[in-house]
């Protein structure tokens, strides 16, 4: 929510430098920023790895990211040549406190020539493990520096269990404050995801009807049509449950769920969004056997070609338990939202890449139209789709033109393509540009965290103690298993799709 900016003269160090999340989005996003302006006049960008490199090759290491992912295409180059002058490298083996000695000289060089209010970012786009002991090297050399110039950006998954949260979480504020520590979910810096805000809270009509008295259930869909790829090492730590729902999904939860806040400062909207996991239901030994499904794609055939399944993807084991596949049923019980359910799922290998938010309102209370002019009666539903498309759409009734009274279904859209002709920058330039700002309404607060792994901790906990004997259960560029469609049957409702190209 930024109409203008000015910013302090700044030092990003990225711990990882070498690695993809830095490659594929972290460059490609400092890029933008400068092209777009939105960088600090003064500035130095710091990549670090174990790797011993140049200034001048890791500068072609982060080019070739750019020109192979960023948004805008390959580099012009006299630009790329002025911000590549702000590029630089620092050798650190995280596992090797002494290496730290050197980072602490290039920082302190670049602190002297911007002066005083010069602010340091310390980017941890490594491996969780490494999160612990960076942060306590930063404290021995004395890096961490003032609350107020000093700011640590840690990538997800915080933690693996509640547990490990609070370890992670504890260490983490033993050495900065609470408003230093930005942990970053990339989801919440896409442009329709920060428009959910904007649409709720700057539009009238819609108050009124955001409770349990007009909305009869939400759904909200993350489905990928890609498998764990080269990442299944990573997955079997992780699986659905946690690389998802535990973050991504419930983040989305959270905004759909939370009540109005009093004004945009980032801790009463973050309050708001606790309040909504704070509410929500606890699962039992029933819940969780009613209430959720797991499921794991075996081999099948995407876009003519036939494709392994799980268990045959590199770095898993060939009898597997982790899911590839997640659906729960939540509800949020307070006021507003007492009994209304909320539906997630999630998975890979499914028919189609689609990030959907549906909203589904309660049919009218009496029907006066005739069942032959009403074939296609569809009830009313908000459709907020992320990916591929961006859009928001309201599903009306409409009457079929022509001399017969026939209603159908008709969309209100509202598309970002058909509106605006500006391109919507990358999630990671939004919350780059954050925290340069110093705003942490899209960041994630430590008890914000640790109330979602709260909330999941039996789900997790009964799904990794009893195997599941079904493994795998669906096939790949399916909709995922039959339970999953069964647990919304039983209430009267179907998973919701727009019928969008499979491009």
């Amino acid at each position: 929510m930024k109409t203008s900016i000015s910013l302090n003269p700044t030092i990003i160090v990225i711990f990882g430098g070498t690695g993809d999340l830095n490659l594929r989005k972290l460059a490609p996003a400092l890029y933008n920023l400068y092209s777009d302006g939105y960088m600090p006049e003064k500035y130095a960008i710091i990549g670090t790895a174990r790797r011993k490199l140049t200034d001048e090759k890791f500068r072609e290491t982060i080019m070739d990211g750019v020109n192979s992912f960023s948004r805008s295409g390959k580099v012009k180059q006299e630009k790329w040549n002025k911000f590549a002058e702000h590029v630089f490298y620092s050798p650190v083996d995280v596992e090797a406190p002494e290496t730290f000695g050197d980072l602490k000289a290039n920082i302190e060089r670049h602190q002297k020539e911007f002066g005083p209010d010069t602010q340091i970012l310390y980017y941890l786009a490594v491996a969780p493990n490494l999160f612990p002991l960076i942060a306590k090297c930063l404290s021995k050399y004395k890096l961490a520096g003032n609350e107020d110039n000093c700011r640590i950006v840690i990538e997800k998954p915080f933690g693996r269990d509640l547990e490990t949260a609070k370890e992670l979480n504890c260490i983490l504020t033993s050495i900065f404050s609470e408003k230093q520590i930005y942990r970053i979910d990339h989801y919440l810096g896409k442009e329709t995801v920060q428009n959910i805000m904007a649409f709720r809270f700057a539009n009238s009509f819609l108050e009124p009807l955001w409770n349990r008295t007009y909305i009869d259930h939400v759904q909200i869909s993350v489905t990928e049509q890609l498998g764990v790829g080269d990442r299944g090492g990573y997955y079997e730590g992780a699986g659905a449950l946690r690389d998802m729902i535990q973050n991504h999904l419930l983040q989305l939860v959270c905004l759909i769920g939370m009540e109005t806040p009093v004004n945009f400062d980032a801790d009463e909207i973050r309050n708001k969004k606790v309040d909504v996991l704070k509410a929500m239901r606890p699962f039992g030994p029933e819940d969780i056997r009613f209430s959720t499904v797991r499921g794991q794609y075996t081999k099948g055939w995407v876009e003519g070609k036939e494709v392994p399944g799980y268990r045959h993807e590199t770095g898993v084991a060939p009898d597997s338990n982790t899911e590839t596949f997640a659906a729960i049923k939540f509800f949020v019980d307070n006021w507003r939202w007492q009994g209304v359910p909320f539906y997630v799922r999630t998975g890979k290998r499914l028919f189609q890449t689609s990030s959907l938010i549906t909203i589904q309102f309660k049919d009218v209370p009496h029907h006066i139209f005739p069942s032959t002019v009403t074939e296609h009666w569809q009830q009313n539903r908000l459709i907020i789709s992320i990916q591929p498309e961006m859009s928001i759409r309201l599903q009306v009734q409409g009457k079929r033109p022509g001399l017969d009274m026939v209603l159908n279904p008709v969309d209100m859209v509202f598309d970002y393509k058909g509106t605006y002709t500006t391109e919507s920058p990358e999630a990671y330039e939004t919350l780059l540009l954050d925290v340069m700002t110093g705003d942490q309404t899209q960041f994630m607060r430590a008890d914000q965290v640790e109330s979602a792994w709260e909330l999941l901790m039996p789900v997790v906990n009964a799904w990794e103690s009893k195997k599941s004997l079904s493994f795998p259960n669906y096939t790949a560029d399916s909709w995922g298993p039959e339970d999953a469609e069964a647990l919304i049957a039983r209430d009267g409702f179907h998973w919701f799709t727009l019928p969008l190209n499979k491009d």
